[in-house]
């Protein structure tokens, strides 16, 4: 999809590739081009008090194939080797690359319900007035009804807490190729008068919840053990790299120390995806920290298992709140673009992607830091950013860098003599 070459390539000819692999028009082009189309008028419409908008790099994650497409994947964020990551990851599942599937889109929305005064009764009488509530629900979205969304199951759970038993009723809302935030929570607002009638109780917090277990990405790949052997240029067996992505694995698994960072690793990835798209990267956070932990233990997001043939198996599940439609997906002028880039279709197909980058993502930390260690890619990267924080301009940066890393010796102090030895 794109040449040899682009890696070694300027910004520039970068786009120019990326344009033309993604049929851009010259206007969608001219905004990359611009390093930041988000003009005042446009962000003073998206939040509050805007005096400025903020930059970050936004680079393209390649050799992706997830259910036998290629694709290209636009990534913001500020974080050295995480593209270059993804991209290695990819390649090295290649041919087959990653297998992805996704459930319905369906967010839930809570209602809060205190002061019942019999909690088993108001439970009867929800379920016997469920057909009511959802048609009332559904009311306040005829456009998502339309297209096969809208409320289509209504639950109740008994809750203990230090201010007495509360009842929190659960809507389940298929919300389609939107995130549903707006929908859902207007929904839960519609039946709390009915809710509050039905139980004799008083409705409080009407809100979705951000951990959208019904709404989830699954994504699988295979890295074979020549493709191993090969990433660490034959210094390693394949066997030996399989056997130490287990090990570091079940660190992960039963660590939750580990499991943070290990799960912080998959988020840089999904993340970056997530901003370039213009979805909520907050709410993915939240969801995801909190499916790790949906068995009681905080655990890697992430499994591995080794096939009968003795390669790699990765897998990851994800809870994906994600759309297309509604906020800045659609405010955005790059976001849009972006989505554009992907060649994404719906909001299942956009949460099958963060899933399969995310399980790249997470391979390619956890391949290095089980053999030749995270530094060596990370810290190469990293030092450029410490060159041009001491004040490194132009070929300095790369001159500083490459002795830092070849040093192994990255630090702003190093910088700061070999800029001055050059002065």
């Amino acid at each position: 999809m794109l040449s040899k070459e682009f890696k070694t390539k300027g910004p520039s000819a970068r786009l120019d590739e990326i344009a033309s692999a993604a049929n851009l028009t010259p206007e969608e082009k001219a905004l990359f081009a611009q390093y930041g189309s988000l003009d005042s008028a446009v962000a003073n419409r998206m939040i509050e008090n805007v005096f400025s908008t903020y930059a970050l790099p936004l680079g393209i994650a390649t050799h992706f194939t997830i259910n036998g497409r290629e694709r290209l994947i636009p990534m913001v964020l500020e974080e050295p080797s995480v593209v270059a990551g993804a991209s290695f990851a990819a390649k090295l599942a290649q041919p087959n690359g990653f297998t992805a599937s996704s459930t319905e889109p369906v967010m839930i929305g809570q209602v809060q319900m205190v002061g019942i005064p019999d909690l088993k009764k108001a439970q009867d009488a929800i379920q016997a007035n469920k057909a009511r509530l959802t048609e009332k629900a559904n009311a306040k979205d005829p456009m998502l009804v339309s297209r096969g969304g809208g409320v289509n199951d209504i639950q109740t759970r008994m809750l203990k807490t230090g201010r007495g038993d509360m009842l929190i009723v659960h809507l389940h809302v298929n919300c389609q190729d939107a995130m549903g935030a707006n929908a859902v929570n207007t929904m839960c607002e519609a039946i709390s008068p009915d809710l509050e009638a039905l139980t004799g109780g008083q409705a409080r917090l009407r809100i979705l919840t951000n951990l959208a277990i019904h709404r989830t990405a699954t994504a699988t790949a295979i890295w074979t053990k020549d493709a191993l052997a090969e990433s660490t240029k034959n210094t390693l067996t394949g066997e030996q790299v399989v056997n130490a992505i287990l090990d570091a694995y079940e660190f992960a698994k039963n660590d939750p120390f580990r499991a943070c960072t290990n799960n912080k690793g998959i988020m840089n990835g999904i993340d970056a995806v997530v901003i370039a798209t213009g979805n909520d990267w907050r709410a993915m956070e939240a969801g995801a920290h909190a499916f790790a932990v949906k068995n009681g233990q905080y655990t890697s997001l992430t499994t591995y298992s080794k096939t009968p043939e003795g390669h790699l198996k990765g897998e990851i599940t994800i809870p994906v709140a994600v759309g297309l439609v509604g906020g800045a997906t659609r405010t955005h002028p790059l976001a849009k673009i972006c989505l554009k880039i992907m060649d994404v279709k719906s909001a299942r197909d956009l949460g099958e992607v963060l899933a399969s980058v995310g399980l790249a993502q997470n391979f390619a930390a956890m391949r290095a830091l089980s053999t030749e260690g995270i530094s060596r890619g990370h810290l190469k990267l990293h030092a450029k950013n410490i060159a041009v924080m001491v004040g490194a301009q132009g070929d300095d940066i790369d001159r500083i860098a490459a002795q830092m890393a070849q040093e192994k010796n990255v630090n702003a102090a190093r910088a700061k003599e070999l800029l001055e030895k050059k002065a």
